[in-house]
């Protein structure tokens, strides 16, 4: 069984957002012609408490793109965004939800980030997102949404280290960088992840 999972697909990072991400509107119509052809249908949601230390705003001193530590961890410092409850967290009123079976939240530790569908950017904690599609009975994993070099590509390098056939559909996503992409998408193919695109679904 396959599905397919949509990633952020939330107000702040498209057009507008305190993170857009160039070009992210234009991979709603796509998702949503997209989902009747599957079985199954989740979605992840960036679910940050405000004052998360992912935030530039939280380290003085500090802009949004800088790289710190964190805790061990390499961290890109952010604009806030998809704070809890408001507006900019919430998902596109564009997008089609009622195929949608399940939500689950990452980001939502003050002290550590979660790119990932599944895991902090620690492993520190799962999401239940694994869990929940093998009691499902899929085996293979598709990937839409935003951003196409982060928060996709760690859910798809997750889903492969989980055990799923991954597939990533290159032109339902949308990148904050072409040269982050480029890296993550070879990544993706070393680790036995497939790109293609959503005229490809067989």
């Amino acid at each position: 069984m396959r599905t397919l999972l949509l990633v952020d697909i939330q107000y702040d990072f498209l057009p507008g957002g305190s993170l857009a991400v160039a070009g992210g509107n234009e991979v709603i119509p796509l998702v949503n012609h997209l989902q009747p052809q599957f079985e199954l249908v989740v979605a992840t949601q960036d679910w940050h408490p405000a004052g998360h230390k992912s935030f530039a705003s939280q380290h003085p001193g500090h802009h949004a793109f800088d790289q710190i530590d964190l805790h061990g961890l390499p961290q890109t410092l952010w604009p806030d965004h998809c704070v809890q409850g408001t507006r900019g967290a919430e998902f596109s009123s564009d997008l089609d939800q009622n195929r949608i079976e399940a939500i689950f939240r990452k980001g939502t530790t003050p002290e550590i980030d979660s790119y990932s569908g599944f895991f902090d950017n620690g492993h520190r904690k799962a999401t239940g997102l694994a869990d929940y599609l093998r009691g499902r009975g899929v085996t293979q994993v598709y990937l839409a949404g935003l951003a196409a070099d982060f928060c996709v590509y760690f859910s798809a390098k997750d889903a492969l280290e989980q055990q799923f056939e991954v597939f990533f559909l290159e032109d339902a996503t949308r990148a904050i960088s072409a040269e982050g992409y480029q890296q993550a998408r070879a990544d993706l193919r070393s680790r036995g992840g497939k790109v293609l695109t959503s005229t490809e679904l067989g």
